[in-house]
């Protein structure tokens, strides 16, 4: 099967954890490289955010990467990209005239649009491809939560469920996600779950350990950014503290991502570890590499992921597959993710409390960590390996262009 790829701003060649590069950018690559190792050929097309790239980029064998110029050749933040779509749509549609693909796969609410409008422009000479689209964050979520903090451009409101409604399939990342499209108006046989992976070599239980200076180490990772919730987990070490129970670290790993700027976000949970009397027990790492994160996570006893919302999470994957329980709030994909009461808890957004009787309950009781440690490692070598989610992936395509095919195309009701 020949495969196109659209993430307009999350490159897999990017660096995860720079400049809105993250887990879109993880997810895109290691979804194409397992798809290539299933015999696919895959092409991921992205937009051009340095002149000095070339147009065309071997990731892997498999894989390629082309750069499509829209809008000026330099970073440009992912909220201020929707007046480019059209030239990238225009670049897509050129492309894929040349080198046809058999199925188009989007990632996130702009490139959905681009790939729609690339589609459209191919009508005529052969039946165009089926689009398939991951979102992997809906805007009517980012609203909720953020309120006049979202960054989002007005027109995300409509434009977003247009996508949803549009494309042949889209390709939810967990079962919360999928009851909010419905509420936006995507028929559920348009929605299937192929939820994001893990390498399983890379973060596994065996291996080097970070040495630590407390006797407990409980971990949070992730941008630094409000939503996130890291103040959250810094009031539970204070409440800790408060309680006795003081031989805690708490290492913040992470960033805004701003390169070479102050991080407000962490100078705000710098101030909070101060006036909560527990600076001394909260260590601000920035970033960690990918390669050295295994050993982190190794390290400790406990990792919380506290955000607002979650649209799946890799972070607690991660975790749960280098043998680490998890503390998650009961949002988004970490509801399917992390099993509570086996994997880890589960406890309430928002509430530092929770998180610290979650703690107060794990950190003395060796035996529970261990087998929630060697429960998750399970979990995640039964479901979300990437070679799994790959083949799950390719049965949605699968089906999809069987259905094209019968239709004549497109699938009937998918409107251009």
């Amino acid at each position: 099967m020949k495969i196109s790829m659209v993430s307009e701003h999350a490159s897999p060649l990017a660096a995860p954890g720079s400049v809105d590069a993250g887990g879109q950018n993880v997810h895109v690559a290691a979804l194409s490289r397992a798809l290539a190792r299933r015999g696919h050929t895959v092409t991921v097309c992205t937009r051009r955010d340095d002149p000095s790239l070339p147009r065309r980029v071997r990731l892997d064998d498999g894989v390629e990467v082309v750069h499509i110029d829209a809008g000026p050749a330099e970073h440009v933040a992912k909220d201020d990209l929707l007046p480019f779509m059209g030239e990238l749509a225009a670049g897509l549609a050129e492309e894929w005239r040349d080198d046809r693909p058999d199925v188009v796969h989007s990632h996130f609410w702009m490139s959905g649009l681009a790939a729609l409008d690339g589609v459209a422009a191919l009508r005529g000479a052969a039946a165009p491809p089926p689009v398939l689209h991951t979102f992997h964050a809906l805007g009517v979520v980012k609203r909720r939560h953020q309120g006049a903090a979202d960054t989002s451009p007005p027109e995300r409101e409509w434009l977003e469920p247009r996508v949803g409604r549009e494309v042949d399939m889209v390709v939810a990342t967990c079962s919360d996600e999928a009851f909010e499209l419905r509420a936006l108006g995507v028929p559920s046989r348009r929605i299937s779950i192929a939820p994001c992976g893990v390498d399983l070599d890379l973060f596994r239980p065996q291996g080097s350990v970070e040495e630590r200076r407390a006797r407990h180490r409980v971990l949070s990772v992730g941008r630094l950014v409000p939503r996130k919730g890291v103040d959250l987990v810094v009031r539970a070490i204070a409440r800790l503290r408060a309680e006795g129970i003081d031989d805690v670290e708490l290492v913040v790993v992470g960033s805004d991502g701003a390169a070479g700027a102050a991080d407000p976000e962490a100078a705000r949970l710098r101030a909070l570890a101060a006036d909560l009397g527990v600076a001394d027990r909260v260590v601000f790492r920035g970033q960690v590499s990918r390669d050295d994160m295994p050993a982190l996570l190794r390290s400790s006893d406990v990792v919380v992921c506290a955000p607002w919302y979650e649209p799946f999470g890799i972070v607690p994957l991660e975790a749960m597959a280098c043998g680490a329980p998890v503390i998650a709030a009961s949002v988004g994909g970490l509801i399917d993710t992390v099993v509570d009461g086996v994997t880890g808890l589960h406890v309430p957004p928002r509430d530092a409390d929770a998180i610290a009787a979650a703690l107060r309950r794990l950190l003395p009781d060796r035996d529970l960590l261990r087998a929630f440690g060697t429960a998750g490692r399970g979990r995640v070598e039964a479901r979300y390996s990437w070679d799994r989610v790959a083949a799950q992936t390719e049965r949605i395509y699968a089906s999809t262009l069987s259905r094209a095919r019968r239709a004549g195309g497109r699938l009937e009701g998918a409107a251009l």
